[in-house]
């Protein structure tokens, strides 16, 4: 059918979208000698590994921490503080031979570091949203749950170098998973003596592994990180430091990079964005990235228990105008919530093998919500109390209105905005006090089960409390094999009982990119990380 003109929002998106001056307005070379300047983004939640969930603390920690694999500067998986891994025949236990590497301290990295670390996540008592990336060790999510003993958890320093894993069952991307930062390892003793020793930097107790070590953290204003000497590989790491301002306005960052202040960021405003692409800026580098960005909603508050309101709300948007001229970076159009990257059992795109689930359709939409609300005794004109939440960016706060506009004219609803610190927007969506929320999910391993093991029941980062039997049973099944056939069948089964639920609504599939400057050489990329400042330099 022939979608409703969208007149009313095009003008507003016109007046929204007034362009700033492009172009670098580069320094030949940086007045901070060996060291990169940019900004965070938000306040990092925590720099403890066990306890970071998002993209502003990963930026950090993945510079000062290190696990037994990490990525190299062309994005691949290799060694880190693991010499090398030896893998059972069955697939279900690894064995890793650590290397001679210091702690920050002048402490060895041991074995049993790893070994306290992992049982740390796991441990109940420690409230890690991430602890489910361990589920795949042999007593992790027993203990996890308050099901199992510490005791019976598949970890085992077998001495200082040598740490033995046991898995439930094969799982091919494990190695993948040790270079995710909730599996890096904390120094057992400074920990124990120092319960917060991760939250004050003047302490003298942040202690750390990987290249560069913090020197100062003064919280909501700047972190600053310097080269560790004694890092194993120290003469590949050439920058003398990283400087990053607690800065989420992009706009101010974006005149800083301008006015010379930072070498590098990775979020500009959208308008600058899409006239940077438009004149093929040399200072612009895009990459893809294995991610979602998605609008969740509390599937435990009315009306979004009803799934013919949720059918309806996603299918009321014009995603694809929300690309255009709203985002403006390249992005693709997410038909459902496995990214396009990932392979099956065949060889083939995961997402293209699966086929496509979202649908527009405003005739359908206004159909689908009539019925809906009449199910739970509601009118639209309930649903003027509703709000959809989301974290403090000119970019999302864009989006946000673009799609509260459709929402208005395609369905004769006004839904509220209410924007946020993100780690606010964090902390809602755990305690599920929200109605409609903005979210992201970029994988952890390249494998659809990255995307879709959130969503399983009582899983912490299951933003829309989406619980479904069916849905868990087969995520079991998949995890329970190493058949890939077997695994990828019951993930694309999966999938289409989640879409067809709509606990979520896909908005588009991630793209990266960022700006830096000619002179700032090595930055590489991965489709499941922000940009990699390791190999990073300065040319002279």
């Amino acid at each position: 059918m022939k979608k409703r003109s969208l007149s009313l929002l095009t003008l507003v998106l016109i007046l929204a979208l007034a362009l700033t001056g492009c172009g670098g307005g580069s320094k030949e070379t940086s007045s901070s000698g060996n060291v990169i300047r940019t900004n965070n983004g938000a306040e990092p939640n925590s720099l403890d590994p066990a306890l970071a969930k998002g993209n502003n603390d990963s930026k950090t920690i993945y510079l000062i921490f290190e696990g037994l694999m990490k990525y190299n500067e062309n994005g691949e998986i290799v060694p880190g503080m693991a010499e090398k891994v030896d893998i059972s025949d069955d697939g279900l236990t690894y064995t890793y031979t650590l290397r001679d590497a210091k702690w920050s301290n002048g402490d060895p990295v041991t074995a049993g570091d790893f070994e306290y670390s992992w049982k740390r996540v796991l441990n109940p008592e420690m409230g890690s949203e991430y602890s489910f990336q361990l589920y795949y060790i042999k007593g992790g999510e027993e203990y996890n749950t308050g099901n199992g003993s510490v005791d019976d958890v598949g970890v085992k320093a077998i001495d200082d170098k040598t740490l033995e894993v046991s898995l439930k069952s094969p799982t091919p991307y494990f190695d993948e998973l040790t270079a995710f930062y909730t599996l890096m390892p904390v120094n057992k003793s400074v920990v124990e003596s120092d319960p917060d020793w991760a939250k004050d930097v003047s302490k003298g107790n942040f202690v750390t592994n990987g290249p560069f070590k913090i020197t100062d953290w003064k919280h909501g204003e700047k972190i600053i990180v310097a080269k560790f000497e004694d890092y194993y590989n120290k003469d590949k790491i050439k920058l003398d430091g990283v400087e990053s301002d607690i800065l989420e306005e992009q706009s101010t960052a974006w005149q800083k990079y301008q006015g010379g202040e930072y070498d590098y960021i990775m979020d500009a405003p959208q308008d600058v964005v899409a006239e940077l692409i438009k004149n093929k800026d040399p200072e612009f580098h895009s990459f893809d990235k294995y991610g979602t960005q998605y609008l969740a909603f509390n599937t435990e508050k009315a009306p979004f228990t009803n799934q013919k309101v949720r059918q309806a709300l996603s299918m009321a948007i014009d995603r694809q105008s929300i690309i255009d001229n709203v985002i403006q970076g390249g992005q693709s159009y997410a038909d459902g919530l496995i990214p396009y990257g990932s392979k099956d059992d065949q060889g083939k795109d995961f997402r293209e093998a699966n086929g496509k689930f979202v649908t527009e359709d405003i005739e359908k939409a206004n159909q689908l919500l009539e019925e809906g609300l009449a199910e739970l005794n509601m009118t639209r004109e309930d649903m003027s109390s509703l709000v959809l939440s989301y974290n403090t960016s000119e970019n999302i706060r864009k989006m946000c209105e673009a799609i509260q506009e459709m929402w208005r004219q395609n369905l004769g609803i006004e839904i509220g905005l209410e924007n946020m610190d993100f780690k606010v927007l964090l902390e809602r969506k755990t305690a599920g006090d929200f109605d409609i929320c903005r979210a992201a999910w970029t994988g952890d391993y390249l494998d659809p089960m990255t995307m879709m093991d959130l969503f399983m029941t009582g899983e912490p980062q299951n933003d829309p409390k989406y619980s479904n039997p069916e849905y868990d049973r087969l995520l079991k099944v998949a995890k329970s094999t190493g058949d890939q056939k077997v695994r990828m069948d019951s993930m694309k089964e999966a999938e289409k009982i989640m879409m067809e639920d709509m606990p979520l609504m896909p908005l588009y599939f991630s793209n990266g990119y960022y700006v830096a400057k000619p002179y700032v050489k090595g930055i590489f990329t991965s489709p499941l990380n922000d940009p990699f400042l390791i190999y990073a330099e300065i040319e002279k």
